[in-house]
């Protein structure tokens, strides 16, 4: 297969570990919508015809199948079917351009794409592979989706699979802007199974996992570790805060996950009241920074359920956890910890180094690199940008950090996003904390901007809560003294903007280099 390393040991594939679930939980439902509910005894059967449906289109043991859905019950259908077929996932964000598709189309090599029709009629007159097959949801062409279910075999043994064997291409979100698909092995997608059901979530058969941001990314790691515990996944189609309020009620949902900026909004919309979700017992977030002020309001208002995790794609999902546990000690004994990303899994290794790669001691800020059975094969056809961060078998995240005395490890900023100000160094997120701890701001963008005198200077774009603007009397100089009072002169921003809105990418993180770029753009020295 093109791109991929040496297979390595046999190893179980995890479409047949769910599979076996499947047969257990056989009444239960297992993956609910909107407009669909599908049974663990039915979601087996349909990825069994799925996968026979896929090879019986041509394809071949290691292809890639690319997915640009929104979020719908045939997703995890596709992600099963794939792995028992042994055919590579390659998800497209759902919220991607036509361009944008056509684009991570031509780079996955797709031998087909499952999407809707509508969704093909923008991009598939431009396509640069006349040969990549369609297969279409909502269609009544003999190509649909449901067409080829209808004809194919519901009996389908899993295939066996060996550890280095690509499972995944996993577009990833990062900050280069250079596209670029992180290759997850079956070994890695096992271990991510293996991390997840042994955090001890407490998920179980009768449970409800609510997910609302996109299963093609971030979200979707928690679809095979639900399955093996016989829960109920129900995927939201879109995010409306007070929509989602109600039908998290209505549905008993008892774990979820988001982005900051969802809990934030739900924060706004809950006002304050106390438990609006009575049935939750985690709400996970992760995949951006949470000032720990936000953390602190979300545990007021949804209770002891918070938990956090980080990591990467290129690490298949989370190495480290800031437990509901580690939330309720900070707040009771340890405030600072809630700047924390938590503790490293059992079987992921999380070190600081120095640019020399040596692991440095605690306290001192260095980059977080990582190893273990999680961490993945390189990007897909790009050996140089693997060269850059994968070495020795280790991921260097880019991530800037220190690790305590206990083992929690604190991200001080990406490498690249630190402001140098007169020699010293400004950790962009440091700034944003403060100021989210304003009492009028509701979100916040540090970046470096050019200065004569210093060489950068920290500046600041602010979102304002609602029923705040900008041309209230002294906000700008209120919010310059709130500065002043907590953080050292060369960490308070010199140039306030007040925006309507922060960009941000389809995972809910600022596109800080967007928001930078444009007081670059007469300079010499251009962004990173």
């Amino acid at each position: 297969m093109p791109g991929s390393p040496v297979l390595g040991a046999p190893i179980s594939n995890v479409g047949a570990l769910v599979a076996r679930c499947c047969r257990l939980y056989g009444g239960h439902l297992a993956v609910t919508s909107a407009s669909k509910n599908l049974s663990y005894a039915a979601l087996e059967q349909r990825s069994n015809r799925l996968a026979n449906a896929l090879l019986a289109q041509g394809l071949q043991r290691g292809d890639r199948v690319g997915i640009y859905l929104p979020n719908c019950t045939e997703i995890v259908e596709i992600e099963l079917a794939c792995y028992k077929a042994g055919l590579v996932k390659a998800p497209f964000n759902a919220r991607l351009s036509p361009r944008e598709v056509i684009e991570i189309a031509d780079n996955s090599d797709a031998a087909l794409i499952v999407t809707t029709a509508e969704r093909a009629e923008s991009f598939r007159a431009q396509l640069r592979n006349p040969q990549v097959g369609l297969m279409l949801l909502g269609d009544n062409e003999n190509n649909s989706y449901e067409r080829l279910l209808q004809k194919a075999s519901d009996q389908f043994s899993a295939v066996s699979v060996h550890e280095h064997e690509v499972a995944v291409l996993h577009y990833t979100s990062g900050s280069s802007g250079t596209l670029k698909a992180a290759m997850q092995t079956f070994g890695n997608r096992l271990a991510q199974l293996r991390k997840f059901l042994m955090r001890g979530e407490g998920m179980q058969a009768g449970h409800t996992l609510g997910l609302v941001g996109p299963v093609t990314h971030a979200s979707g790691m928690q679809l095979m570790p639900a399955l093996c515990t016989g829960a109920t996944i129900h995927l939201f189609s879109s995010f409306e805060p007070a929509r989602f309020l109600q039908d998290m009620c209505s549905l008993r949902v008892t774990h979820t996950f988001m982005v900051p900026t969802m809990i934030n909004m739900l924060l706004a919309e809950t006002a304050g009241r106390y438990r609006p979700l009575p049935d939750l017992l985690r709400l996970g977030y992760g995949a951006a920074p949470m000032a720990p002020a936000r953390i602190l309001q979300a545990m007021d208002v949804f209770g002891p359920v918070l938990s956090q995790g980080y990591g990467a794609g290129e690490t298949t999902s989370g190495v480290c956890a800031l437990t509901v546990q580690d939330h309720l000690y900070a707040r009771a004994a340890r405030p600072e910890l809630l700047a924390s990303c938590g503790r490293p899994f059992l079987e992921s290794c999380v070190e600081v180094v120095d640019d020399e790669g040596r692991p440095l001691p605690l306290g001192e800020v260095g980059e977080i690199v990582v190893s273990g059975a999680d961490v993945f094969a390189g990007y897909w056809r790009a050996p140089e940008l693997t060269a850059d961060v994968l070495k020795n078998g280790r991921y260097h995240t880019g991530d800037l950090a220190r690790v305590d005395e206990q083992g929690f490890v604190y991200i001080v900023d990406r490498k690249k996003d630190m402001v140098i100000s007169g020699g010293f160094n400004v950790y962009p997120s440091e700034v944003e904390a403060v100021l989210h701890e304003h009492a009028a701001v509701q979100d916040a963008c540090v970046f470096a901007i050019p200065d004569d005198k210093w060489g950068e200077a920290v500046a600041a774009h602010i979102v304002l809560k609602q029923g705040q603007t900008s041309s209230d009397e002294g906000i700008n100089e209120a919010i310059d003294r709130f500065c002043a009072e907590r953080l050292g002169g060369f960490k308070r921003p010199r140039h306030i903007e007040f925006v309507p809105q922060l960009p941000k990418n389809p995972n809910g993180k600022v596109m800080r280099k967007t928001v930078q770029a444009p007081y670059w753009a007469n300079h010499s020295r251009k962004v990173n």
